[in-house]
């Protein structure tokens, strides 16, 4: 289950508070003060983690407490300082503040931390205070209060390949085929209830050897009106947002006798109505179900008959047989390469 919104409550650890001590030996009648400092509490860091893809860890735990630093001792003794506690997020997460909103860290990187709550300081004993004209004093600090702050959580996947179209399109079905991954699929609308990860290996990886990988996303089909809270609404419309490539399924042949073409407008609108920038990623069409079609002239009428009045080039492809699939991978991989190279130093 992909869980991509939560709200959790961190609290840095307190710092330890300092010790008042003297020196009681034997054969020191004049021993001075020997009381240590406390320790520092433990920071509360948020830290982007490869591996972890959902935000399911916080659905049911929402306190995330760092431990409070050690008090200091007598003999000179200072107090432990604590770790600090790692919160490990998925890659993509937004970071916000829960009672001004405001967006503190966009954790879109493997690695990337935030110190979202700093430990306090541990307080000083009253050895550190001695001096020549104190020389028995007899105060000490407490240690610094942690921060405590509410923060609110929101994951959008991040994605080389985002799968959209209208509900029973063959995403799924798509996605299965190509990758791991098993979503659900069945022959009616909204299936999928919630995105799917799944990782393409493709054949041939050069002269250096490395694999060719890329990430697809699944997201959950739209209908009209999704932009305005129809159907799923806008839930998973901001996934959509982080994904580098777009993939718009549309069904040759629809159970609900629609038309493609007005299929392929009703999901730009969609898009467009959600965000500009989502409307202008860039695309690729491809015709899902051809098996469906009974045979080479009725697919290739298809194709020229939706190509033209798209303006868009397409794929003709069956998930379900793996006609054209290769094909349709290879262009992925091959735009995808050249949107790094268009943000890189690469040469073209």
């Amino acid at each position: 289950m992909l869980i991509d919104r939560a709200t959790i409550i961190v609290r840095s650890g307190k710092g330890g508070d300092g010790c008042v001590s003297f020196r009681r030996e034997k054969f020191a009648p004049k021993g001075g003060p020997d009381g240590g400092d406390g320790g520092d509490g433990g920071s509360v860091v948020l830290v982007a983690w490869p591996g972890v893809d959902t935000l399911l860890d916080f659905a049911g735990r929402h306190h995330w407490f760092a431990p409070d630093g050690e008090r200091g001792g007598g003999r000179q003794c200072h107090g432990l300082t604590r770790e600090d506690l790692e919160v490990r997020l998925p890659s993509g997460t937004l970071v916000y503040d829960g009672q001004s909103n405001e967006l503190l860290a966009d954790l879109d990187v493997p690695g990337r931390r935030l110190v979202v709550a700093r430990g306090g300081q541990g307080g000083f004993g009253n050895e550190h205070f001695k001096s020549p004209t104190n020389q028995t004093p007899r105060n000490s600090t407490p240690g610094e209060p942690g921060q405590e702050l509410t923060l609110r959580l929101e994951l959008k996947l991040i994605a080389d390949v985002g799968l959209v179209g209208l509900p029973n399109a063959g995403k799924s079905t798509l996605l299965a085929a190509i990758t791991r991954a098993r979503p659900k699929i069945a022959d009616y609308p909204f299936t999928t209830l919630e995105p799917h990860i799944g990782i393409v290996e493709l054949p041939g990886g050069g002269s250096s050897g490395a694999p060719r990988r890329m990430v697809v996303a699944d997201l959950p089909g739209l209908i009209e009106g999704a932009h305005q809270g129809q159907g799923l609404g806008t839930r998973f419309l901001r996934h959509v947002e982080r994904t580098r490539l777009l993939v718009h399924l549309l069904d040759a042949d629809p159970i609900d006798g629609s038309d493609p073409i007005s299929n392929y407008r009703i999901i730009r609108e969609e898009l467009a109505g959600y965000s500009e920038a989502l409307a202008e990623k860039p695309q690729i069409v491809a015709i899902n179900k051809m098996d469906l079609l009974p045979n080479d002239d009725d697919r290739a009428a298809a194709v020229d008959l939706i190509e033209p009045a798209i303006e868009v080039e397409v794929f003709a492809i069956s998930a379900a047989t793996g006609i054209g699939v290769a094909k349709l991978l290879e262009a992925c991989w091959h735009r995808i390469r050249g949107d790094e190279r268009q943000n890189t130093d690469w040469p073209k």
